[in-house]
């Protein structure tokens, strides 16, 4: 399909015609295909800034739809849970994002279109764009679209601080805290990735990764307690 035609049938699932279309490819392009390419452009200053404007909006309308029933730390557990990872490649999978993304030739070959690094900070590039190219209300219009569906289940976010659930969990039946290390930090400054390790005691432990400490804290904890079922299953 001609890149162009592309383009039109993305913007069109959007919802919003481009100006300068040359963002919209910009946000599209990964670093992997800029390696390979002279005076090329990838989208990661795209998706630096759409990471900081989807934050301002999704706060405003979780302030706005649940500030009167939820406290501070609350809205801000839901905050993470909207816009993790997981949730922003789920996003782009409803897009079909992947099938627009300009790749390098080993990011290609090694599922890159699939990954959900890729796919998340595609999204955030995208909102990113948006915003340069019409400003705050546009950009909020979009976000507010691609959320419609997962903003009402918000609160289920506040099931998900696994922290809570895995400190709670090992207390009561090891009597052991759950203590945290940092492993190894990634990338770029814009672009960290952090491997954080869980360990409760000698009992068990368990990784994740995320782009702050918070998230790759909450992901070794959802996978501590997955091991602690499996092993309790299995004894």
């Amino acid at each position: 399909m001609d890149e162009q035609i592309q383009l039109t049938a993305l913007e069109q699932q959007l919802g919003y015609p481009f100006t300068d279309k040359a963002l919209l490819e910009t946000a599209l392009t990964h670093r992997s295909y800029c390696t390979e390419r002279h005076h090329c452009s990838n989208n990661e200053r795209l998706e630096f800034l759409g990471d900081a404007v989807l934050e301002l909006v999704i706060s405003s309308l979780l302030f706005h739809k649940y500030s009167d029933h939820y406290n501070e730390g609350d809205l801000t557990r839901m905050r993470a849970w909207l816009v993790n990872e997981s949730s922003l490649s789920s996003i782009a999978a409803d897009l079909q994002l992947g099938d627009y993304l300009r790749l390098g030739k080993g990011e290609e070959k090694t599922g890159g279109r699939n990954r959900p690094s890729i796919l998340a900070d595609a999204l955030e590039a995208i909102i990113g764009a948006v915003y340069i190219d019409s400003g705050f209300e546009t950009a909020h219009r979009i976000i507010e679209k691609l959320f419609r569906q997962r903003l009402p289940k918000a609160p289920e976010g506040l099931k998900a601080d696994f922290k809570s659930r895995l400190q709670e969990k090992s207390q009561k039946e090891l009597g052991l805290m759950p203590v945290y290390q940092l492993i190894d930090t990634s990338g770029p400054d814009h672009d960290r990735k952090f491997k954080i390790t869980v360990f409760i005691g000698d009992f068990l432990s368990a990784s994740g990764i995320g782009k702050s400490k918070k998230e790759a804290e909450q992901n070794a904890a959802r996978k501590a307690l997955e091991l602690y079922k499996n092993r309790k299953e299995t004894s």
